[in-house]
């Protein structure tokens, strides 16, 4: 059951869809503070656990920190950052009593989990106005269940987003981009997918195409089709401030931007300088901006990638003006200061207590300066300095921030229900909201090549499952930093499973497309077990989001009475059949697991065999070589394997074979791939092993 209870005046989000009875009273869980902005608080059991939060940091169980949902341009993905690029307020907590939150504020608000105190879990913001929505039921997993039917059906993507995606930010000609194409169909290593970062754009301006690198547009897009791939491009927030850019020029004209308290519009500067945010909580100005995706659509393209959404600011006219008084203000005292140089001072500042040097006078630091510099880029108060007009009257930024990641890629889902309401688009994005999940799916933004966001990548999975996000997924090999071949083989790895799976690098590291590294047969076996996989991934996908159910579980909600189990954070459930336990850590030959049952111990080896092991409950030590992929069948299940494709149209699934437990029977999902004509349960296809 939910129940809703309304505090103050909450701004509209449009998370939840489906009718919820009104509480009374107040909740039967915690102790709610008003007087001075909102606090809910409760007093947590020993052994509570607290699932959720989507895309958040550090494990499974968000005990034991605290963490901001204030979606964030950071790509420094370290243990302490409390904000990443999604805000997602649904929390699970699991113990004697089990019950469900969705704090529905679509500004900062921070969840302390038995950080500041550790049996208390507060959750806090600085506006008492806000939706809070409880949920009982018997287990955690059906709390979640309840969630996703309210929050409304997971995006679900073409089939071909299935397949393997190849990215790079610095792909800028045609012949970059044929390059790839041949550098994995002369290689045979399967890839369905190019991304189009930045640089393919006049300009760095939204909806155009650099006019010399290429001409004839949708003749190339065709080209790339030919081949069976799609060219995937990415549209940013910000429209750049151009005369003569018909985009820019309809914005200002019908005040389709984001305006300032005195009605002009706002300017911030992101890649291609001094740009406008289209006012996408306005109904008017998102189904505007929506519109422009035909250009590129018109021309062939059936996929794109939303960024730099949070929305993401290098710096403002106002916040550089502020700049230019700090920088004077430290100049004049440097003035003063006798000839002492901002290097000695700062050297100064940093001597401990007793030891010997002249401290600089009152007001000389270099710190006010370097605390500016490093607070311009998406500074919060630049958030407090334009509005959105929407229909519940005009609204500061700041107070719907976590809004327009959400409501930018709504407006290109609602623009594809006109441009082909009966064909699926390939949308994600990197910023985003609950109800986002509706509309397109999510990347976890510019990770690095760190192995530890390999165990990052893994524990976020099952935690945006219960916030709605299914198409999701990691840049493969990791986005900054430089990758390893063996880092790019184990995430790979990783990748076979989750829905979008792409490869992508930042520019200025090493290329880490997959036929850059020796033996790139290792490569063509990992991404071709993907391939062999999809007719099940795909059909397990398809499942979940048509029941609202979860792709990716804990392995708790599937075994709930087993103590071990319920604490395993680096091993998860994917659909009814399988359980995942990627290697994570350089050098490992092999990794240990719990099996919470019986289950059949599988192996994808590079000469194209399958091994099948019968394992007992307990625990295993299991050997996984680097050109391997894995996996677990659960006790009296089996799975279809498809043979190698280099493609996903090129798949064969009439003639599959089964992997498992012997009897097993297994309920195929199979549609078009393209359409919205899906399938019934008494429409899947039974089949044995």
């Amino acid at each position: 059951m939910i129940q809703k209870y309304v505090y103050g005046k909450p701004f509209t989000t449009e998370a939840i869809i489906e009718e919820v009875t009104l509480g009374e009273g107040t909740p039967a869980y915690g102790c709610i503070e008003t007087a001075q902005g909102f606090t809910f608080t409760y007093q947590m059991e020993a052994d509570d656990i607290i699932y959720g939060l989507g895309e958040a940091n550090r494990g499974l169980n968000k005990r034991g920190y605290c963490y901001i949902s204030d979606c964030t341009d950071d790509p420094n993905h370290t243990e302490d950052k409390r904000s990443l690029y999604g805000a997602h307020n649904f929390i699970v907590v699991a113990g004697k009593k089990t019950f469900g939150l969705f704090f529905d504020y679509p500004s900062a608000i921070t969840f302390d989990i038995g950080y500041t105190k550790a049996d208390t879990l507060s959750v806090s913001c600085e506006r008492a106005d806000l939706n809070l929505f409880v949920i009982d039921g018997d287990s955690p997993y059906e709390i979640v269940k309840q969630f996703r039917k309210a929050i409304g059906l997971s995006y679900i993507p073409p089939k071909y987003a299935f397949g393997f995606g190849q990215s790079r930010w610095g792909y800028k000609t045609k012949e970059d981009f044929r390059k790839v194409v041949d550098g994995h169909r002369e290689n045979k290593v399967p890839l369905d997918m190019v991304y189009m970062d930045i640089d393919y754009m006049q300009d760095f301006k939204d909806f155009t195409l650099n006019e010399k690198n290429f001409p004839d547009f949708p003749a190339f897009v065709q080209e790339m089709k030919d081949r069976n791939i799609r060219l995937i491009p990415i549209i940013d927030a910000g429209v750049k401030v151009e005369k003569g850019y018909d985009v820019y020029e309809e914005g200002v004209q019908n005040r389709y931007f984001c305006q300032r308290e005195d009605g002009s519009d706002f300017v911030a500067a992101v890649w291609p300088g001094d740009t406008h945010f289209p006012d996408v909580l306005n109904d008017e100005a998102r189904a505007w901006f929506g519109d422009k995706y035909r250009i590129l659509t018109d021309q062939g393209i059936e996929g794109f990638w939303n960024d730099m959404n949070e929305p993401a600011i290098f710096y403002s006219q106002e916040g550089m003006g502020e700049l230019k008084e700090v920088l004077k203000a430290f100049l004049e005292n440097e003035d003063h200061n006798s000839g002492v140089t901002a290097g000695e001072m700062a050297a100064e500042n940093g001597r401990k207590d007793g030891e010997t040097g002249t401290k600089p006078k009152a007001g000389s630091s270099v710190w006010p300066l370097m605390g500016k510099l490093g607070s311009l880029a998406n500074s919060r108060a630049d958030y407090k300095r334009f509005y959105h007009n929407t229909k519940e009257g005009r609204v500061r930024h700041d107070q719907v921030h976590n809004l327009f990641g959400y409501y930018m890629t709504r407006s290109a889902g609602e623009a594809f229900e006109r441009i082909d309401p009966d064909k699926r688009f390939l949308m994600f994005s990197r910023s985003s909201y609950i109800g986002m999940h509706r509309y397109g799916g999510i990347w976890t933004g510019d990770n690095k090549s760190w192995w530890s966001h390999i165990l990052l990548n893994l524990k976020m999975l099952p935690s945006l499952n219960m916030c709605g996000f299914l198409y999701t997924g990691a840049d493969l090999g990791g986005f900054g930093a430089d990758a390893t071949r063996d880092l790019l083989l184990r995430w790979l790895a990783l990748g076979v499973f989750t829905p979008l799976m792409r490869d992508h690098a930042a520019q200025g590291t090493r290329e880490q497309e997959c036929y850059q590294f020796e033996n790139i047969e290792d490569f063509r076996h990992v991404i071709g077990v993907r391939y062999r996989l999809i007719p099940y991934l795909y059909s397990e996908y398809m499942k979940a989001a048509l029941n609202s159910d979860l792709y990716f579980k804990p392995m708790a909600f599937v075994y709930p009475e087993d103590a071990m189990a319920v604490q395993v954070e680096d091993q998860i459930m994917l659909g009814n059949e399988i359980m995942i336990a990627p290697v994570y850590t350089q050098n490992a030959k092999g990794r240990y697991v719990y099996l919470p049952e019986e289950m059949k111990f599988v192996k994808f080896l590079p000469d194209g065999t399958i091994t099948e092991e019968v394992l007992e409950k307990g625990h295993h030590y299991v050997e996984i070589a680097l050109n391997e992929v894995s996996f677990f069948i659960r006790s009296g299940k089996c799975i279809p394997v498809a043979e190698p494709a280099e493609y996903v149209e090129a798949l064969d699934t009439e003639h599959m074979t089964m992997l498992g437990y012997e009897g097993a029977e297994y309920d195929l999902y199979e549609d078009d791939g393209v359409s919205k004509s899906y399938q019934k349960p008494e429409e899947y296809r039974k089949m044995k092993r």
